[in-house]
């Protein structure tokens, strides 16, 4: 390996462990770049605005039908937070469907494949999303069990998903929901 490219290889996996501590929102030019294969910021928002449209008219409708204690569910990552274009930033689209819950007693809760309830409620308050409920995956548990888990305990709990939304198909496995609002994920990409 020449000196160039090892100098490079080192300062990217510098740059790996340094930037999940960078103070949240700080991002750097080589974040906000696409990466090859991902759109620009600009377009991912667009297809997200369009994946999203139809969450509110649908929760207004189920609102209205009275049926159970309504909630939506919100995935985090490249969901409810824009954790690969703009770390620590809430996903604006996604942020309006959750206030729209709060303001109508939908119940706003997440399912994530984090291992940290904590450390996740204090990123989405910090975010400006309204936190009901959050479960996460549990050691040893695969994301799509984990997020399945999750949606049937709230179920068994009370709550009746009227929404569920995410990026992954891993979101969206075993049910459990009511109807499923997906974002894109550039074919596994943005993960």
């Amino acid at each position: 390996m020449s000196v160039r490219k090892y100098r490079t290889a080192v300062l990217a996996a510098l740059a790996a462990v340094a930037l999940p501590t960078a103070a949240l929102g700080a991002a750097t030019t080589a974040q906000a770049a696409p990466e090859a294969g991902l759109p620009s910021y600009a377009t991912w928002q667009a297809d997200v605005k369009k994946a999203v449209a139809p969450a509110i008219p649908w929760l207004r409708q189920r609102v209205a039908e009275r049926h159970g204690k309504p909630a939506v569910v919100l995935d985090i990552d490249n969901t409810a937070l824009e954790t690969h274009y703009r770390p620590g930033h809430a996903n604006k689209p996604v942020l309006q469907v959750a206030q729209w819950a709060r303001e109508h007693h939908v119940s706003v809760l997440f399912v994530t494949a984090r291992t940290s309830a904590s450390s996740a409620r204090e990123q989405l308050e910090q975010a400006g999303y309204p936190v009901d409920a959050i479960c996460t995956r549990e050691h040893g548990e695969s994301k799509g069990e984990g997020k399945k888990r999750c949606r049937r305990e709230l179920t068994n709990g009370g709550h009746t998903i009227t929404a569920n939304l995410g990026n992954r198909s891993t979101d969206f496995e075993g049910g459990f929901y009511e109807k499923g609002f997906k974002l894109p994920d550039y074919g596994g990409r943005l993960s």
